[in-house]
């Protein structure tokens, strides 16, 4: 059985907005793993168990760069919010995402030692990240890029330093930059509800039949007659089929007029989607959380035992 600490506690009643003494519970049930707590979580608290599970702690920025019908985004991340609006380390972003545009670097060993300032023999990025290192007395690194060329025009935008969207399409620049701002509020996961990963609908799938489960034990319990089968599996079908309208951007209602959605705001203005591709600073990343009362107790402990 694994321990759970208050640290793992406090990162899973972050992630989640759940009870404290919740978080605890779902921890213990899943044995530590903090993905299989969260899932326990959502099926037994439903959706308000998720709407927190999207911040991001890791720092950095994201920058954009297009020209014509070629454009790159890349992420850089730091340690600190601080130095992620360092105007050199601004410029570091900036630089590199103007030369994956223009070099297509093939991985991020490829673009570190392109040279900073275009066609020039000096220093490289990877000289001048280090150079900053130095100086800053952080550390930093470029974390992921991805280059646009070739599949229709490009729309980008940024929110701010921290969320980045670029948009491939055909029609007018207006409604693509529009569709590119959606994009970073709503984030969807794909274009259409057929687009959908495969692995994602099985996980919300599952969400839907715990959740239907808990309801079921619920009833006995109380007495009552649970739901009939052929209502369960209509009630998790339609809870995927809900999911799938959430998550998909022509389903999405357009955040400028509600009252459309994306699909229809796009036809309406001629205008339709190739791809687009989302960046949040740090997505993925979990900052070390320091159990510092173990820590303390474990220094103590090996204090005793070396006076021993």
């Amino acid at each position: 059985m694994a321990t759970i600490t208050a640290s793992m506690v406090g990162e899973l009643r972050a992630k989640t907005d759940a009870p404290m003494m919740e978080c605890k519970k779902a921890l213990t049930e899943a044995d530590g793993n903090m993905e299989k707590a969260e899932e326990l979580l959502r099926i037994k608290l439903g959706n308000k168990a998720g709407k927190a599970s999207s911040r991001i702690t890791a720092e950095g920025v994201v920058a954009a760069y297009v020209e014509g019908g070629v454009g790159a985004m890349v992420e850089i991340n730091c340690e600190t919010d601080f130095v992620s609006k360092n105007d050199s380390f601004l410029a570091l972003a900036n630089a590199a995402a103007m030369l994956v545009a223009k070099h297509n670097p093939a991985d991020l060993a490829a673009l570190a030692a392109l040279p900073y300032e275009q066609d020039s023999f000096g220093p490289t990025l990877e000289d001048v990240r280090k150079g900053l290192i130095g100086k800053i007395g952080e550390n930093m690194s470029f974390r992921r890029f991805k280059r646009f060329a070739g599949n229709g025009k490009l729309a980008s935008y940024l929110h701010g330093t921290r969320i980045g969207v670029m948009v491939e399409f055909e029609g007018d620049d207006t409604a693509a930059k529009d569709v590119a701002m959606h994009v970073a509020a709503m984030k969807p996961v794909s274009i259409a509800s057929s687009d959908v990963p495969a692995e994602l609908i099985e996980k919300e799938r599952a969400v839907a039949a715990g959740k239907a489960e808990e309801d079921r034990k619920a009833a006995e319990a109380a007495g009552k007659q649970p739901q009939p089968a052929d209502i369960v599996a209509k009630r998790i079908e339609g809870g995927v089929q809900k999911y799938l309208k959430e998550v998909s951007l022509h389903n999405q209602p357009f955040v400028k007029n509600d009252k459309q959605t994306v699909e229809q705001m796009l036809k309406a203005a001629n205008t339709s989607i190739k791809s687009f591709s989302l960046y949040v600073v740090g997505e993925g990343i979990e900052k070390k959380v320091d159990d510092f009362a173990a820590e303390v107790a474990a220094q103590v402990a090996a204090a005793k035992a070396a006076a021993a």
